[in-house]
């Protein structure tokens, strides 16, 4: 049996890829974030891209034409019309498109018995994700969340660190992150319009400063949560982020949230408190912290959210009766394998059955119930429970 690349392995040398059977990929939604995903797909040796899809006529043939991949099928009206298509013979779908296409093309695709990577958030609401995992329990096939910072070496120190009890027991932690003016509007309009993103910064990077701490204590179950989102900077239209002359039909159009914060209660009495933004006039919402009963940690922030930390972590902790701290290095960046390709390669090695699924939605639905909370409690003004349905 071939290696794989294990998604929780802090160290582990390169795996050697059987290329005897290529997997089919097909790739819905052909914008930005498809990019990495082509670019990342045409380094592994046992892949072979052979459809796309995407709702504005031509965009798809055009995109694949960019990357140089041909015999590309594109002539679909929708991402189903592509899954129809027998003659294609897909093993797996990458799905890039705007968040609230997520659902739809996930469940259709695992109807069709076809695995699939889905780009983050999982989808906007906690009812989408339920039945999004009642396809994959039904369809028997991989489903993997595009959560790739969690497979860089710092992130995963974070877990080592908190597993090895040298923190103790878990209580209280502060995490976000956030930029000073980051509205991501160089793509146009998906992610600010309601009718395409449904949440705004509260997904876009929230889910990833969520999935941060989460995934290091072991993704506890959330019970409650008092959430508030706002507007502000989206809706001005002489926020300075907006394209020259575009400042009013951007502003109108906001239809988000900048600004997101949290109170979130976990099962094993842990606190989460939680902030996150796209603008706003600081450089950044703090530091994430993890305080336990025999030490702390410090995760320094980032200006923006790049997939790893700020600088050298600290542990705040006794030893021989003394305060101390000890700064843990930063792992440098393994510059043979990006991050992206380490979330194409563990996932193409799910999908053949030699490793694990990198991201399972049975740890990411806690994150997304927490993402729909926040939004629930910030329109009703007050704590909710949160109430996940039996799958």
């Amino acid at each position: 049996m071939a290696g794989y690349l294990d998604p929780n392995a802090a160290n582990q040398e390169k795996a050697v890829v059987d290329a005897s059977r290529k997997l089919r990929i097909g790739i819905i939604g052909t914008g930005w974030i498809a990019e990495q995903h082509i670019i990342s797909y045409k380094k592994q040796p046992d892949v072979e891209i052979v459809a796309g899809a995407d709702l504005i006529p031509g965009k798809a043939e055009a995109f694949f034409k960019k990357f140089g991949v041909e015999g590309v099928k594109t002539n679909y009206a929708s991402h189903k019309e592509m899954l129809e298509d027998k003659s294609l013979k897909l093993d797996a779908v990458s799905i890039c498109t705007y968040n609230r296409q997520h659902a739809n093309c996930a469940i259709d695709s695992l109807k069709a018995g076809i695995h699939v990577l889905l780009e983050k958030p999982m989808c906007v609401t906690i009812d989408e994700a339920v039945a999004i995992m009642r396809a994959e329990k039904e369809s028997g096939k991989v489903i993997s969340i595009g959560f790739q910072p969690r497979l860089d070496a710092n992130m995963k120190k974070i877990k080592e660190i908190v597993e090895s009890g040298e923190l103790g027991r878990i209580y209280y932690i502060q995490t976000g992150g956030g930029r000073r003016r980051g509205i991501p509007t160089p793509f146009g309009t998906t992610f600010i319009e309601d009718k395409t993103a449904g949440l705004g910064a509260l997904a876009d990077i929230g889910c990833y400063s969520l999935d941060m701490v989460l995934n290091a204590i072991g993704y506890p179950k959330p019970l409650t949560v008092t959430g508030y989102k706002s507007d502000f900077f989206g809706k001005d239209k002489n926020y300075v982020g907006y394209p020259k002359g575009k400042g009013a039909e951007y502003a109108s159009l906001f239809g988000v949230d900048d600004f997101a914060a949290a109170f979130v209660r976990l099962e094993g009495d842990i606190i989460l408190d939680f902030r996150i933004s796209w603008a706003m006039n600081m450089d950044t919402p703090g530091d994430t912290i993890i305080l336990g009963t025999k030490g702390g940690l410090r995760i320094p922030s980032t200006d923006c959210w790049n997939g790893t930390v700020g600088g050298p972590m600290k542990i705040y902790h006794e030893v021989a009766g003394s305060q101390v701290c000890t700064e843990i290095p930063i792992i440098p960046e393994d510059k043979s394998s990006t991050l992206f390709d380490k979330k194409i390669r563990s996932f193409l090695d799910a999908c053949k059955g030699i490793g694990p699924v990198p991201v399972p939605t049975s740890q990411i639905i806690y994150n997304q119930a927490i993402l729909s909370g926040i939004a629930d409690s910030s329109r009703i003004g007050k704590e909710i429970e949160i109430n996940i349905p039996e799958i």
